[in-house]
């Protein structure tokens, strides 16, 4: 897959994307940064992992890189490779080492997915050395200051054979992402869409209806980012049911009895809005 399909090669931007804390995840990467220690974000899908990365870029005023992992993602995809044009053979650099050569955040999201030969590649640049060996132009770059490896990814959703290893998670620094505290949920809906307090409080009930029974009937819980989704849709003029059915539920599962039960809750939970 050409490097352009897999990679953003984003400038800071100038206006913070909105992000409400946690806890004190903010300072923690902050002081990451300054120790040039590289960072490891875990948590379910839609709780925001991606989102602080972005926040934090635009906090410390850093290039943002990021990288959609999946299993063809490999080692040259990150650092680079040879290509060919009409003029003869010349190297293009791949997202990870424009960011070490130029400085910025590299954000690898969903790292397990990606090809073992990819995590190996990282191991020199989350250690002490913070260098970037080039095999194919006998290069070794050496991380600036500027510099910062984030990597997240789900430890609820994986494959036994795709976790990421000790000796990998070990040269991280790490944070544990979780589902807001209903109160500020809502106050993240009502942010990002404009909703009002009811709608948004109605969505962060269905999505915590929804999230107790993830285990047994769904095979992953609705994030936050489903409940934005479905909020928007609102916010337009989609009545509340069919935002939820469209944005929330054909998205959890393609079973029609799960489907139907799934719409049973949304009903009970909007049957007054």
């Amino acid at each position: 897959m050409p490097i352009t399909a897999i990679a953003q090669n984003l400038k800071a931007p100038k206006v913070f994307p909105s992000y409400a804390p946690a806890d004190d995840e903010v300072m923690i990467f902050e002081h990451a940064y300054r120790n040039c220690l590289p960072v490891l974000i875990k948590g379910p899908t839609g709780c925001g992992k991606t989102r602080f990365v972005e926040y934090m870029a635009a906090r410390l005023g850093l290039a943002l890189h990021t990288v959609s992992c999946h299993d063809d993602l490999s080692a040259s995809d990150l650092v680079g490779r040879h290509l060919v044009n009409a003029s003869g053979t010349y190297w293009t650099d791949g997202p990870l080492t424009r960011a070490v050569r130029h400085g910025g955040i590299c954000y690898l999201d969903e790292v397990v997915e990606a090809r073992k030969d990819t995590t190996v590649v990282l191991h020199a640049l989350s250690d002490d050395r913070r260098i970037l060996p080039i095999d194919r132009t006998g290069e070794v770059l050496e991380a600036p200051p500027e510099f910062m490896l984030v990597v997240s990814y789900n430890p609820g959703y994986q494959h036994l054979l795709k976790g990421l290893k000790p000796s990998t998670r070990q040269r991280f620094i790490s944070l544990a992402f979780g589902f807001p505290e209903p109160a500020r949920e809502i106050d993240i809906v009502i942010t990002e869409t404009g909703v009002d307090h009811t709608i948004a409080k109605h969505l962060v009930t269905l999505a915590n209806a929804l999230r107790s029974t993830a285990n047994h009937d769904l095979e992953e819980a609705p994030g936050t980012r489903l409940i934005v989704d479905a909020a928007k849709l609102i916010a337009t003029g989609c009545p509340p049911q069919t935002a939820c059915r469209a944005a929330i539920v054909e998205c959890l599962s393609d079973e029609p009895e799960i489907t139907k039960a799934l719409m049973v809750v949304v009903n009970a939970i909007f049957a007054h809005s």
